[in-house]
């Protein structure tokens, strides 16, 4: 069975992010997917099962493009996994999991502690720092069509997550606003060492970003 529902999740994922925003697609998860995998097998603890399906399904439906609805990912998976007779304590698991996986700005939310929930979050996380990060930044506000940067636009505070997604910041502003504070949220000590290296290079191209930005100063 696991095999099977491993594919099957695979092409029900394909289908619904088909023509997805670039940073949110299918490649996405794959990479996510691999990461999560590969953190498990390092960290040697987890259920390899419910990582993979929920590393799979953990962006189905973003909040970010879906209006702000921060409950339909974790109700369109946990729907397609019951459908596919998976139990329903590994569904709950897998559907709670999503439902707080993703950055909100910071701000203080429920969180569950089980070690698949910080593989998979670490996973998310890490592909949102890094040469892809940067990669994902940039496509994400061209995509939004918000400017690369401001030099007089200061960084925002946000009073709660929808304002947080509702942001219309600066590309370079998110760097600070959220990329720049991941290294110090990884759970997992696989995650801390993966996303060290990453950060740094985020350091390095903001330095010559700025250095190209103005090469008087």
């Amino acid at each position: 069975m696991p095999d099977t529902i491993i594919q099957k999740t695979i092409l029900f994922v394909k289908e619904v992010l088909e023509g997805a925003e670039g940073g949110h697609d299918w490649y996405h998860i794959e990479r996510v997917w691999n990461t999560a995998r590969y953190i498990r097998e390092r960290e040697g603890t987890g259920d390899m099962l419910t990582i993979e399906l929920t590393a799979l399904l953990h962006d189905i439906s973003d909040a970010k493009f879906n209006g702000g609805d921060d409950e339909k990912g974790s109700e369109m998976a946990g729907d397609f996994l019951l459908k596919q007779g998976v139990d329903a304590e590994t569904v709950e698991h897998i559907s709670a999991i999503i439902k707080h996986v993703s950055y909100k700005g910071g701000f203080s939310q429920d969180q569950i502690s089980t070690i698949e929930f910080q593989i998979v979050q670490d996973a998310d996380r890490l592909d949102a720092i890094g040469a892809i990060g940067i990669a994902r930044a940039f496509n994400y506000g061209g995509f939004k069509n918000r400017p690369i940067h401001l030099p007089e636009k200061p960084l925002q505070e946000y009073d709660d997550s929808k304002a947080y997604h509702k942001s219309d910041a600066p590309t370079i502003n998110h760097f600070y606003e959220k990329l720049l504070k991941l290294k110090d949220l990884m759970n997992t000590a696989t995650g801390m060492q993966m996303a060290k290296e990453r950060h740094d290079y985020m350091l390095d191209f903001l330095d010559r970003f700025y250095n190209e930005w103005d090469p008087g100063k």
